[in-house]
């Protein structure tokens, strides 16, 4: 069975082409699970007999035709199982392809030398962890023995990650369709390293997400941040919110949180962009009364901002930080 796992070079801005380049995936094969903002993966299982050429082929296919009908350059990482597949992509530059062999030989020559964190599932906690005790490629993790993994973690983690460390993979890829959101990006004008700067603008992409979602007269239950750095990369962590909501305090509280909970140290940041998901009609919504007077007056304050705004443009009324920036 081959998995392949794409990326595309899509900004959130252009959120709404994600279905159309999902429609086209399901050309090749009617088994394509999204992987929000910017990913897919796809069973191809029947496909390569079917259009007469193989994984690598076929998704240089999938590259020209991504690029000549939506003009987006993807990135392709291919496998026998979707977490292969997912870290071949790893790395992976816009317009390549890189591919886990089949044979066992070849998939343990290229997990051997894998960080540990390029692991699926494997967070920065358990990576700290089991790099203070020398497992910091997945090829150690794959040669320690099964108790030693189960007391530094948990007995089914242990498990769990033994078995991703020795090539075993239990996961298949599940067709849905994409996600109803919205997005806001923030690019700076060159790499930005000032923490402060980074908050100005999570605290604007969270005003412009909380006005569009009142507007819609919708709420989120889940708040996505992506932050891409100078060297390409990206960090993505998302949380569910207390309750859904289309407050843009409480949008901008979460959106910190995560923020800080990455720890960046001068890091050189590139863009930010924050998803609002899980989108539900604001009437069928709950909202938990509390005595904060505060609270309350901020809420009524915000209505009277959209009001404004929709009257005088959506820089009628902004947070006086973000006058200042």
């Amino acid at each position: 069975m081959t998995i392949l796992c794409v990326r595309f070079q899509l900004s959130p801005v252009y959120e709404a082409a994600l279905p159309q380049l999902l429609g086209m995936l399901e050309e090749f094969t009617p088994v394509v699970e999204a992987l929000p903002p910017d990913g897919a993966l796809l069973d191809l299982r029947g496909a390569e007999r079917y259009f007469g050429r193989d994984v690598v082929g076929l998704a240089s296919l999938i590259r020209v035709r991504a690029l000549a009908w939506y003009g987006v350059e993807c990135a392709i990482g291919a496998g026998p199982g979707p977490m292969l597949a997912r870290m071949a992509l790893r790395g992976t530059r816009p317009g390549e392809t890189r591919v886990v062999p089949e044979e066992p030989g070849a998939r343990a020559e290229f997990l051997d030398e894998q960080p540990v964190a390029a692991l699926p599932g494997v967070g920065a906690a358990t990576a700290r962890t089991l790099c203070e005790y020398g497992l910091d490629t997945v090829g150690k993790v794959a040669a320690a023995p099964l108790s030693t993994l189960q007391r530094l973690t948990s007995a089914r983690t242990g498990r769990e990650l033994r078995e991703k460390a020795q090539g075993i993979d239990r996961g298949r890829v599940v067709p849905n369709a994409v996600s109803r959101s919205l997005a806001a990006e923030r690019p700076f004008p060159r790499d930005e390293l000032d923490p402060s700067r980074h908050r100005r603008a999570l605290l604007s992409a969270t005003e412009e997400l909380g006005a569009r979602l009142r507007a819609l007269e919708k709420v989120c239950r889940t708040l996505t941040l992506t932050v891409r750095y100078a060297d390409r990369s990206m960090t993505t962590r998302s949380r569910t919110l207390p309750e859904p909501t289309a407050h843009s305090p409480a949008l901008t509280d979460a959106a910190y949180r995560m923020y800080e909970a990455l720890g960046l140290q001068r890091a050189r940041v590139r863009a930010i962009a924050l998803r609002a998901e899980g989108l539900a009609p604001a009437d069928q919504a709950s909202h938990q009364l509390t005595f904060d007077a505060l609270d309350e007056k901020a809420r009524r304050i915000e209505e009277v901002a959209d009001q404004a705004r929709a009257k005088f443009g959506p820089r009628a009324v902004i947070p006086g930080s973000l006058a200042l920036a």
